[in-house]
């Protein structure tokens, strides 16, 4: 397959993009600067220069324009709410829109797990992301598109397991960085599931079985 990553640079991006790459797929990821390009490009990868501050829809279509896939797993990472709304908010926006502009069905956001950080005292920068990362959901949702909305636990930097635990509605947890890539890897491959909300932490069960196992849910 052919699939767009958005945020091929970022801590799932990155597993994402090399996973994709050894597995065959052919992959464009976006960067903000020639040094990004560069590891994209050591990758396998063909880096697609663009900024969601500043990009349009139109642009993000000619970039995607004969892909099968896109992978919406960019963010600002805490950097301030212009920037949440800018990347979270607007960019996911964005790139719906050039999706549907580019003909592209398929349409995998990495989103957030309603709970994080719910046990702790909650500071307004990430209320507001919370909050702009349910909009993204709401938006994404109501579009036509073959859309997948992941949300996963809090994400850590641990090496992936493997195993992983899916659900519409599961018990908060943690997940790795690297199972979260391995999950979109299998739902890149497994285009049957399709337009549902997904839950994910570390569990026991292998992420192809626990991916295959939520064709149920989306009606197949």
């Amino acid at each position: 397959m052919q699939v767009f990553i958005i945020g091929a640079t970022g801590g799932v991006g990155s597993h994402l993009r090399k996973r994709l790459v050894q597995a065959g797929h052919q992959v464009k990821g976006s960067c903000r600067r020639d040094a990004q390009a560069d590891e994209l490009r050591a990758d396998g990868v063909t880096p697609v220069n663009l900024d969601l501050m500043t990009t349009s829809s139109e642009k993000l279509a000619e970039a995607m324009r004969g892909c099968d896939t896109v992978v919406f797993t960019a963010g600002a990472a805490g950097a301030g709410i212009e920037l949440t709304d800018g990347i979270d908010g607007r960019g996911c926006k964005f790139a719906a829109e050039a999706a549907r502009l580019a003909g592209i069905k398929r349409f995998l956001l990495v989103s957030a797990f309603p709970e994080a950080g719910r046990a702790k005292k909650i500071s307004p920068t990430f209320e507001h992301y919370m909050q702009v990362k349910k909009q993204a959901d709401v938006m994404l949702a109501a579009t036509a598109l073959e859309w997948v909305i992941l949300r996963p636990g809090t994400l850590v930097n641990e090496p992936g397991t493997g195993k992983v635990r899916i659900g519409l509605a599961i018990p908060y947890g943690t997940v790795p960085r690297e199972d979260v890539a391995a999950v979109l890897h299998s739902l890149v491959e497994q285009p049957e599931v399709k337009r549902v909300i997904l839950e994910l932490t570390t569990g026991e069960q292998p992420v192809n079985d626990a991916v295959g196992e939520i064709k149920r849910y989306s009606g197949q």
